[in-house]
């Protein structure tokens, strides 16, 4: 058939009869292959044609046989009967019952929530910690699938080495940090204390030297993918969790708020969406609608003002977390220069516009609290959602619909916290950029992790530097 060929980059030129030039493309599979010649043209070759080669083994062709007549019956079919398209009040109705779902398996997980924060503290961070290794888990679950068919040596040993290692870490931060008292009294713990980054470092390179060592001829660079891998998902997930639990540890008012913003948001763009929803918002995620969007925005700055308001009135959501000799407590502090009210100048601008309608303000008193919630409010409405976005975006990446299935119509935990993580993230830095000031128990942590020697120099100078100014 190809008396001669003379192979040119992925083409192939055969002299046919001295009467036709085909170029053709094919690819070999096997060793032993047939050669299917179609034409592009139905009239007989005489000078120069162009065709397609499929090249193929024999149990590949009858296989490929099988599934073309299996195309072909069912097309036949669906020409015979062609679907019925949903109609809109079949779309309507399964709208509301996924919503009804959402609503049942809602409300116990709120009340949940609301228990947890009841208890105290230390029982809404291991709240917060459970939800980390679950999303942990979710989310390694989804890098290993693509390759579970390998034998990888010690990969999910490793996995969760490297998550037991980054929580030490970061929570042992927090503790020496925010509560050094708790290492008073105790050897070996205030041991632990001074040289907890060292030990941290060296455990960490125990998991880097095993991870070294599991490495195989063929699989270096799955290894690695996966390697890589594991450590964006610790930077998600335990470093955006610690960040949670550090707002948590300056007061529930900086864990609830933000959270109940996202809620908020979440539940009345989604029913917004349902009930007025026609502008398509995104493509990651063709159910979310502009009217959704703008919905829930407003909804959700309307609902922060009130929600901080009563807030605020509450020590137990305001004041800072303290240890008090037993266990972490919420201390009976003073509500800080946010919770109370503060007289601010009015600008001469706006003063000239007001005096327009006859309204005459020089000063206005209001609590700082208000613009910050409105800040926050604002955060959880716009930006927060591309955290589902994000998210909706990577399943995509990956074909699936949710990233779990422990919550019925919602998914599994990262669905719900996707934007919490991110809404924790910016707390955090606005907390601490913005609102956080030097308070004496802060300064009290950093007294307690000194030597005992500085602890009485440091009382004598400062009581020497309190006489001096007639203080005491």
């Amino acid at each position: 058939l190809l008396p001669q060929k003379n192979y040119i980059s992925s083409g192939i030129n055969a002299e046919y009869g001295g009467q036709a030039n085909l170029s053709c493309k094919f690819r070999i599979v096997t060793s032993e292959f047939k050669l299917d010649i179609s034409p592009t043209s139905s009239t007989p070759i005489a000078r120069s044609e162009s065709c397609e080669i499929t090249c193929m083994s024999d149990d590949d062709a009858m296989q490929s046989d099988s599934l073309q007549n299996l195309r072909n019956r069912k097309k036949e079919k669906e020409e015979e009967e062609p679907p019925k398209p949903q109609t809109t009040a079949t779309t309507s109705v399964t709208k509301w019952s996924n919503a009804w779902t959402r609503f049942l398996f809602s409300v116990p997980m709120i009340g949940g929530f609301v228990l947890i924060l009841w208890l105290g503290p230390f029982y809404v961070a291991l709240l917060v910690v459970a939800l980390q290794v679950k999303s942990f888990h979710e989310l390694m679950v989804i890098g290993h699938s693509k390759y579970s068919a390998l034998d990888l040596p010690w990969y999910r040993v490793l996995n969760w080495y490297f998550l037991g290692v980054a929580n030490y870490f970061f929570f042992g931060e927090s503790l020496t940090s925010s509560f050094r008292n708790l290492f008073i009294g105790e050897e070996y713990l205030n041991k632990l204390a001074s040289y907890h980054r060292f030990i941290s470092y060296w455990l960490y390179l125990g998991g880097f030297i095993a991870f070294v060592l599991s490495l195989r001829k063929n699989k270096y660079k799955v290894q690695f993918t996966l390697f890589g891998w594991t450590h964006v998902v610790l930077l998600c997930c335990v470093v955006q969790s610690h960040l949670i639990i550090q707002n948590c540890f300056e007061g529930l008012y900086w864990l609830l708020f933000p959270a109940a913003m996202v809620i908020c948001n979440d539940i009345m763009a989604y029913f917004f969406g349902i009930c007025f929803g026609r502008t398509p918002l995104i493509k990651l995620s063709p159910k979310k609608t502009w009217e959704g969007f703008i919905g829930g925005a407003f909804s959700t700055m309307l609902f922060g003002l009130f929600l901080s308001t009563w807030m605020y009135q509450y020590k137990h959501l305001i004041c800072p977390v303290e240890y008090d000799g037993s266990a972490l407590v919420i201390s009976n502090c003073v509500p800080g220069y946010v919770f109370n009210p503060q007289t601010f100048s009015v600008p001469s601008g706006i003063q000239a516009i007001l005096s327009i309608f006859g309204v005459s303000w020089a000063e206005v008193t209001l609590r700082p609290i208000h613009f910050h919630s409105l800040v926050m409010a604002l955060f959880a409405s716009v930006i927060a959602p591309f955290g589902g976005f994000f998210a909706s975006g990577f399943k995509r990446a990956f074909n699936l619909k949710d990233f779990g299935d422990l919550i019925p119509g919602h998914g599994g935990v990262i669905d719900r916290m996707d934007c919490q993580f991110l809404m924790g993230t910016f707390v955090f830095v606005y907390y601490f950029s913005f609102i956080k000031s030097v308070s004496v128990n802060s300064v009290l942590q950093i007294v307690y992790g000194m030597n005992p020697e500085n602890q009485v120099d440091l009382y004598t100078a400062l009581g020497d530097s309190l006489a001096s100014r007639g203080l005491i």
